[in-house]
């Protein structure tokens, strides 16, 4: 049986769709339903559904991230997405991300029929007979989040839902280089694991994320180095760094020189 989850903030639309459609028939069970953003990624995390159906404007969820963050991990889970607003770019951002079909409310029963044939239609060109995680893609449906619990070697397929995650990753990375960011922090904004944020910062960047928001970082301080009334010191501590030395050490192996040096050749 293929693994269906359905997602939507609306009570009413999660049971017609658990109901109304005659799962059975397509060799498909609903094994979850979620009412919120965040409650669907928790879903799809616990559960690797094959089939998702989704709303894609949640309180507090931006949609196309959640979408982008499964096809991302999951890219052979087949998404029909369920929405009240007919949005142009929204429907061709979800349609490059991977999503299999673009619904808007209320959708007809031969539409919803017309999505779950062609996602299982789909699942059984790719060989998916059974569900993600008894394929083999995840043992008893658990996925380590953390760098080193993963596969080191996995690869990293380039897609535009990798590529959306990456841009969003860097977006926050420059709106926050002031704090005290970690890669786990970063990886929470775009809803993956660390380790999945962390591989696709390699395979897009050729850089770790260290290395990326200390790029920042310096070419930040750079900008404060045109500024004579601000202390070096001071400008560390601005552009993120916890000391001095930190600084001194970063600034000079990306630029060759140190920061006073670079702030006496703007002279």
């Amino acid at each position: 049986m293929y693994k269906v989850v359905i997602i939507d903030d609306e009570p009413l639309i999660v049971e017609g769709l658990t109901r109304s459609i005659k799962w059975e028939k397509y060799h498909c069970e609903v094994v979850g339903t979620g009412c919120s953003g965040q409650e669907g990624l928790e879903l799809l995390e616990e559960m690797k559904p094959d089939i998702v159906f989704s709303d894609i404007r949640m309180p507090n969820m931006d949609g196309l991230s959640m979408i982008a963050a499964a096809k991302s991990q999951h890219p052979d889970m087949e998404i029909t997405i369920l929405t009240g607003f007919q949005d142009f770019e929204y429907a061709r951002k979800a349609i490059q991300l991977g999503v299999t079909r673009f619904l808007v409310k209320p959708s007809k029963m031969d539409e919803l029929q017309e999505a779950v044939e062609v996602m299982v239609k789909n699942l059984q060109a790719k060989g998916y007979y059974d569900s993600i995680s008894e394929a083999g893609t995840c043992d008893e449906g658990t996925e380590p989040d953390t760098v080193e619990e993963e596969a080191p070697g996995a690869e990293i397929e380039e897609t535009e839902a990798s590529s959306f995650l990456v841009n969003n990753a860097l977006k926050y990375m420059e709106e926050h280089y002031r704090e005290k960011l970690k890669l786990q922090d970063v990886a929470d904004q775009v809803y993956v694991s660390q380790w999945h944020l962390s591989k696709l910062l390699n395979r897009y960047k050729a850089q770790s994320f260290s290395d990326i928001l200390n790029n920042i970082r310096i070419e930040k301080a750079k900008e404060l180095l045109r500024d004579p009334s601000l202390r070096i010191g001071d400008i560390a501590d601005m552009v993120g760094f916890l000391d001095m030395a930190h600084f001194s050490r970063v600034f000079k192996r990306q630029t060759g020189v140190s920061a006073n040096e670079y702030r006496n050749s703007l002279k």
